[in-house]
């Protein structure tokens, strides 16, 4: 049926968020850091997403789309009430308030390893999930790290994390090329620092060849190193 609906303009979208959070009826979700509309019967053609979009990246248009499914809309509600209340945590975004670099006050045995402490500073962390600019990356240290680094590094997070805003991926399981993402993050963004871990193994190239393009096609001159991990935990370089 002709109807109203919302058109999403991907090129002017930053990946925020707002709009998502802002959709009770579930049409719209952040996909690889871009907000999409995923359910074109879920959206009632209303645009209580528009006024959060501070790009414009959100319009109304008038064309073919299927009827608005207000019973489906109840259902995937119910469900996400059922889930805790905010559907998938991995598009929401998050900042844990000293997490970077730790309470001034934290005695020395809270880093040991009787008593760890996360050094995650942020969700989402995913390279897949998180936005293309957000508050946490404004004047970060950041570091991309392979998924494995974590399992096989046991002091990943006080050594590499702590201090810095991690993102992680695998390209191999992922099958995607970050560059794109990983351009625009570090472009977009006030990011002060480029700390590269991966694994010695080979498919952990793609993660280092992404970040070496992108720190060369962001146009900005920043410190950055690459330090690799064995498969038996030991720091090779």
């Amino acid at each position: 049926m002709l109807r109203k609906i919302i058109n999403i303009d991907e090129e002017k979208c930053n990946g925020c968020g707002l709009c998502a959070a802002a959709c009770h009826e579930g049409a719209i979700e952040m996909i690889d850091g871009k907000a999409k509309l995923v359910r074109e019967n879920f959206c009632d053609g209303l645009g209580d997403c528009l006024p959060t979009c501070p790009t414009g990246a959100i319009t109304f248009e008038e064309r073919e789309a299927p009827e608005y499914d207000e019973a489906a809309v109840k259902v995937h509600q119910r469900m996400q009430e059922l889930l805790g209340g905010g559907g998938c945590p991995g598009s929401s975004v998050a900042q844990f308030a000293g997490a970077k670099e730790g309470p001034a006050e934290e005695p020395e045995s809270a880093q040991s390893t009787a008593n760890p402490v996360s050094r995650l500073a942020q969700w989402p962390c995913q390279i897949k999930l998180v936005p293309i600019q957000a508050p946490f990356f404004d004047g970060a240290k950041l570091l991309i790290a392979a998924d494995c680094t974590a399992f096989a590094y046991a002091s990943l997070h006080e050594e590499f994390m702590k201090g810095k805003v991690t993102i992680i991926g695998c390209p191999k399981l992922d099958d995607v090329d970050y560059t794109e993402k990983l351009t625009a993050i570090i472009r977009d963004n006030d990011i002060k620092s480029v700390t590269i871990v991966r694994m010695e193994v080979p498919c952990c190239g793609g993660l280092q060849r992404a970040a070496e393009i992108a720190l060369q096609a962001s146009g900005k001159f920043i410190p950055w190193q690459v330090v690799t991990i064995s498969r038996d935990g030991r720091v090779l370089d």
